[in-house]
């Protein structure tokens, strides 16, 4: 089976775990701060802040900033539901937006639209590795004095106007789940420039602790461990190699696959870094998407539905009195998308054995 995702663990990853474990530091501590570092340097920061994943680092993104009960927050409709329970966490309710339909990212006339008195921060999410519109979002944080985080989960090393996501917002937040561009298992990144913003963020995640034992407000233990970060270095220095493939595997995708089905597109002035490669099924597709799907598994081909529901229709938010007839786009999405494989472990014959299997059915 050539499997949706596939994380690639060389000798660099064991040798750095294989260093920590000898050296019986296993939590939290210099291995920790030197991926903190690194990473910052990367994506052109002056802070980074190490926790447990990427919902508990927009969880403290949104205590850090001050967001409570009576609150709104606007996210975008579709993308995966952690962007929105980050809001609930707070006690504050989310505003759904819609999409653009090309790029799946935040809309920002629907941004406009939903704005009231107690709007306080706009989340943006650079989805399956396409930066969302930043320059739009600004200046509507801007204009209405919002805070603008970005949730840069999918889009490890995507740039916007030659700028690496994740430097653009008052805080941005990174995952590094299993099957992420770069991963350490579990584990989460918050972004700043804002020194106040990281001494709190820091707190937060350490019991509220400002010195040893003296606790000066509510915190948690969102820590990251020295393991997860030493795989975090490891895979971090081979990240633009990691991406590299990924654009050189849509690229071959794009150009081969014949079957009546929408590539994904790319804005002229943004590095998509393609955490996933989604496709949309047009209407005169010989199948239906869940035969196209049963097909390719007999095949040996590993699909995903990203998302099979904007995050307004989970049970969840039903329960939570969110209408059913809103973000229409969202909602035409969530019935035609399906992720085929793109991860940098596909090999030239994978691919193309991807791309012969689909382009067989219109035959």
């Amino acid at each position: 089976m050539i499997p949706i995702a596939k994380p690639l663990i060389d000798e660099s990853e064991i040798e750095n775990v294989v260093e920590v474990l000898k050296s019986g530091m296993l939590a939290s501590g210099e291995w920790v701060r030197s991926f903190e570092e690194e990473f910052a340097k990367y994506i052109e920061v002056r802070y980074a802040v190490a926790t447990t994943s990427g919902t508990v680092a927009l969880d403290i993104a949104l205590k850090a900033l001050g967001v409570g009960n009576g609150d709104e927050v606007i996210v975008p409709d579709f993308t995966f539901i952690a962007t929105a329970n980050a809001v609930l966490f707070q006690n504050a309710k989310p505003i759904f937006v819609d999409v653009d339909e090309k790029t799946f990212t935040i809309d920002p006339d629907d941004v406009l639209e939903k704005i009231t008195s107690k709007t306080k921060a706009v989340i943006g999410v650079h989805l399956f590795g396409h930066p969302f519109d930043v320059k739009a979002i600004q200046e509507i944080c801007e204009d209405h004095n919002l805070f603008l985080i970005e949730d840069c989960a999918q889009a490890h090393g995507a740039e916007y106007k030659g700028k690496k996501v994740g430097c653009f917002g008052t805080v941005n937040c990174f995952s590094f789940y299993a099957t992420k561009n770069i991963t350490t298992g579990e584990g989460g990144m918050v972004l700043t420039n804002d020194g106040e913003l990281e001494r709190r963020l820091r707190l937060i995640i350490n019991h509220g602790q400002d010195k040893k034992y003296l606790h000066t407000i509510l915190g948690y233990n969102y820590r990251m461990t020295n393991i997860q970060a030493a795989i975090g270095i490891a895979q971090l220095r081979k990240l633009d190699d990691f991406n590299e493939r990924r654009i050189r595997n849509a690229e071959y995708l794009n150009k081969h696959l014949k079957a009546p089905l929408e590539t994904p597109y790319k804005e002229k002035d943004v590095k998509h870094v393609y955490h996933q490669y989604v496709v949309k099924i047009k209407k005169d597709f010989p199948m239906s998407r869940d035969d196209f799907i049963n097909y390719l598994k007999e095949k040996g081909i590993g699909t995903a539905i990203h998302y099979p529901l904007p995050i307004h229709k989970q049970p969840l938010y039903r329960k939570l009195g969110y209408p059913e007839d809103m973000c229409p786009v969202s909602a035409e999405l969530s019935k035609v998308v399906l992720s085929l494989p793109v991860h940098p472990a596909l090999t030239d014959e994978e691919l193309k054995y991807i791309c012969e299997t689909i382009n067989d059915i219109g035959d």
